[in-house]
């Protein structure tokens, strides 16, 4: 069970051969907590909506996942608007930033286990039309830091030392070594 909407954490599971036989998103407030690391916020917050869904469906694999994207220790969130998303996109624009992806699994028999994938991107200088063109139409919405690697915020990317799949959303190696670790069998 997948306790996630994101089309692109579905699409990631797929490609490792794991067909969810429910998807039930856990809404959950997703607000850092006051000084907390982005580290610890993504792994809090994956474990949180795996166990609101573990709530509900106690006799499956529950996978939960959250994406945070950093700035030193500041996280960025989902942006709230576009002018939020403008100054997300300014911030990150030419300097290096951390993706960090939780991933948290719950086993039928009640164990638990999660992992965190942390990795590096640097975006090129961004000008006033490189922002435009990202925020042009609606990829920014609902993605940590106002940008999606898979999509227009591809061509801006400099440089990138890690997961992809983690900046996307789910890193696989990860999920596929802990879905293993617990006994998930497809």
């Amino acid at each position: 069970m997948l306790a996630s909407a994101s089309p692109r954490r579905l699409a990631l599971l797929r490609q490792i051969g794991v067909e969810p036989d429910l998807i039930d998103p856990s809404e959950i407030d997703e607000t850092p907590q006051p000084g907390e690391t982005p580290r610890r916020a993504a792994v809090r917050l994956a474990r949180l909506k795996a166990l609101a869904a573990h709530e509900r469906h106690r006799d499956a694999f529950v996978l939960g996942a959250d994406t945070v994207v950093a700035v030193g220790r500041r996280v960025l969130g989902k942006a709230g608007d576009l002018e939020e998303a403008k100054r997300f996109l300014r911030l990150l624009s030419g300097r290096a930033h951390r993706v960090l992806t939780a991933v948290a699994l719950i086993a039928p028999d009640g164990r638990s286990a999660g992992r965190l994938s942390e990795s590096r991107l640097i975006f090129k200088r961004l000008t006033p039309r490189d922002i435009e063109a990202l925020l042009s139409g609606d990829e920014w919405r609902d993605k940590a830091g106002a940008y999606a690697i898979q999509g227009r915020a591809g061509a801006v990317v400099a440089s990138l030392s890690g997961s992809y799949s983690g900046v996307v959303g789910l890193p696989l190696n990860e999920t596929a070594g802990l879905l293993e670790g617990l006994g998930f069998r497809p």
